[in-house]
């Protein structure tokens, strides 16, 4: 084959694999199969001294979010990129640089004029975007206003953590491959709202222009901050020789392995503090020299063989497992690497047991499959679900073309794996020590089928014991913590029922207007009326829509959940069965005083009189108000004990007419 005509092969791979994830589909290759591609692309490039017009070497991965398009006024160029420290120091030039992350979401450019946000686009090719300017108040960390009277552009990254992403997962029963993939689909939406239930994060990671000459990265990352945004996590390295790179890399390395990080990353950036010499470099393709470089990880690979594919619960679907000789990775001893779907494992060509095969820990962190030595034997894929026994489908995503294995059985355990999870967290049951790969595993033999087969494990203790990974003193901390949690806030029980569109705010809204049984009781009700033909109500879902909607923030979608959720028989059972072996308590929520009652406050700044915030709040509910975090035309006050700050809130007041009051007069006004 003709060194062109393989670069053209590489070329298309790449760019496909690259449209795949910038715009939310399935995996068609991995990250690290990617880099390799690329590199070897990189590499004949030079050889030869081609390019082609559309080699990813010289172009800027695209999203292809829909809408308006409109052309960046400082054109968004990629970062060149490394895995060796050595390039970064010679980089450097003894220069004072700048790590920061390199969050894995999709790029943003933020634009103020005279202190007002004037527009959002997407980073599209680096050259045009889509003006997303209308979806802005949905994503928390874009402010509205800034201090800053000039013409200001932030470039940063939108995210979703890790955390968000799993409860999105549970509340809305979608599925998606990763919280990149939710994001990137997030940005299509039209309805704010729906946009807002997401929990997009825009964090700051660039001041691409401001008027104000700043000719310090530190100092400008500091502009962006004074300007109430809070910028990416940095730190300094003022002399970045190799060693010195090392060590702090090291550090970051270990907030990564330590999932201190609660969002997505993919690497590290490098930057130079002295901003004017980064301007200086020329472009390449479409990297420029000097504007940055970026660090990704050299994952460590190992050959091993294959043991067998262990088909595993994971929500909704039954996902392949890769079991196989332990290998040493990264300090550790890895046995085993998710293999995502039959997509994936007819993509890498493996077979059954003996198939040689390399894995790595993907960032550190993640084992995975990234390529097979030698096929043995074919993939056998089950007819039956490994946990309840119901016929097996195979299913083809329209959009990505993706295959994934399914239960049949709806009420599958399997299929409840994240929700038994949300049941256990902290903000539910608070079940210390049983983690996800346990219940996965409980449940796998036979043990969880429902909510309170999580207290009745007890009775398997002995057994749990003699579990490879267990022993004794495990599985008297799993009963300890099992009879610790006997006793439950109604607020954490509620929201541990995995209740759709139920999350804590609407947990704690439902129950300062009603006692826990009282809830239960309104969902369960018999509609006191026959609804007739032509009526505005439906005859079911309808009623539901207003039995709690009158409750600040429910609304009758909310409502019709709850009431949905408890009407359903096999929901209602499993309440009734948890409820037998638990003790519920609630707080009296009812107000102690009218004080504040019909008014709603908005606090910034730092309290002198009441310890914290929550103290704060505690106080205006009880006196019948309440606590918003941001303010709106309806908030009857700002409190800021710097009543004459230009801050965001303060300025956003001002513009409103809502009375800015400090920490004393509301003491004098409302009590304390």
């Amino acid at each position: 084959m003709e060194k062109k005509e393989q670069m053209r092969q590489m070329v298309d791979k790449l760019n496909a694999a690259a449209e795949a994830y910038y715009n939310g589909k399935g995996e068609i290759m991995t990250d690290y199969e990617w880099d390799q591609l690329f590199d070897q692309l990189k590499a004949l490039e030079k050889e030869t001294g081609i390019v082609l017009e559309d080699s990813p070497t010289n172009n800027v991965s695209a999203d292809n979010t829909e809408g308006q398009k409109e052309e960046h006024e400082f054109a968004a160029l990629s970062l060149a990129k490394t895995k060796k420290t050595e390039e970064l120091a010679k980089w450097a030039e003894n220069r004072p640089i700048w790590l920061s992350w390199k969050l894995d979401g999709l790029t943003l450019v933020v634009t103020f004029d005279n202190g007002k946000l004037t527009k959002v686009v997407t980073r599209g090719n680096g050259h045009i975007g889509t003006n997303i300017t209308h979806l802005a108040s949905a994503i928390q960390g874009i402010p509205e206003t800034i201090k800053s009277k000039g013409h200001v552009v932030v470039r940063g990254e939108c995210v979703i953590s890790y955390e968000d992403f799993n409860n999105f997962l549970l509340e809305s029963d979608e599925d998606y491959a990763n919280p990149r993939n939710l994001a990137s689909g997030s940005l299509t939406l039209k309805d704010v709202n729906e946009v807002k239930q997401r929990h997009l994060k825009w964090i700051p990671f660039t001041l691409v222009y401001t008027d104000e000459e700043i000719t310090s990265w530190g100092a400008r990352m500091d502009f962006i901050e004074q300007n109430g945004m809070k910028a990416v996590e940095r730190e300094c390295i003022k002399e970045p020789n190799i060693q010195n790179i090392n060590n702090v890399i090291d550090k970051w390395t270990e907030k990564v392995t330590s999932n201190i990080c609660p969002y997505p990353v993919d690497g590290l950036v490098i930057a130079y503090d002295d901003y004017e010499y980064s301007q200086t470099g020329s472009v390449t393709g479409h990297h420029a020299t000097r504007a940055g470089y970026a660090f990704k990880w050299q994952d460590e690979s190992a050959l091993t063989q294959l043991d067998h594919i262990e088909w595993s619960c994971a929500a909704s679907t039954i996902s392949p497992v890769a079991v196989f000789t332990p290998v040493e990775l990264e300090g550790t001893t890895v046995k085993r690497a998710s293999l995502c779907n039959i997509s994936e494992c007819e993509r890498l060509g493996i077979g059954g047991k003996g198939t040689s095969m390399h894995v790595i820990k993907a960032n550190k962190i993640i084992p995975k499959v990234i390529k097979i030595e030698q096929s043995v034997g074919i993939l056998d894929i089950p007819t039956t679900c490994p946990v309840c026994g119901a016929p097996t489908k195979i299913a083809i995503s329209a959009s990505s073309g993706t295959k994934t294995l399914h239960c049949t059985n709806l009420q599958c355990p399997a299929k409840q794996l994240k929700k038994f999870r949300r049941f256990v967290s902290k903000d539910g049951m608070n079940i210390d020590g049983i983690s996800e790969q346990t219940i996965a595993r409980f449940v796998n033999l036979g043990w969880i089928n429902e909510y309170a087969d999580i207290y009745r494990l007890t009775e398997h203790i002995q057994e749990i014991s003699t579990l490879e990974g267990f022993g004794r003193k495990s599985a008297v901390n799993i009963r300890e913590a099992i009879n610790k949690a006997t006793t439950v806030d109604a607020r954490k029980l509620l929201y541990a029922l995995n209740i759709p569109l139920v999350g804590q705010d609407v947990c704690k809204r439902l129950l300062t207007a009603h006692k826990l049984d009282e809830i239960v009781q309104l969902a369960t009700q018999k509609p006191d009326f026959s609804p007739v033909e032509g009526d505005l109500f439906a005859p079911n879902d309808t009623v539901g829509e207003y039995i709690f909607a009158s409750i600040d923030g429910i609304g009758p979608e909310k409502s019709a959940s709850v009431v949905r959720w408890f009407n359903d028989e096999n929901n209602l059972r499993t309440y009734n069965n948890l409820v037998k072996l638990i003790n519920i308590t609630q707080e009296d929520n009812t107000p102690l005083g009218a004080k504040c009652e019909g008014l709603a406050f908005v606090v910034t700044g730092d309290l002198n009189h009441y310890k914290n915030r929550n103290e704060l709040k505690k106080y205006i509910e009880s006196q019948g108000g309440k606590m918003t975090g941001s303010i709106s035309k309806s908030t009857s006050y700002l409190i800021n004990n710097d009543v004459t700050s230009t801050s965001g809130k303060n300025q956003k007041a001002m513009q409103l007419g809502t009375p800015i009051i400090s920490e004393e007069q509301f003491i004098e006004m409302f009590g304390q």
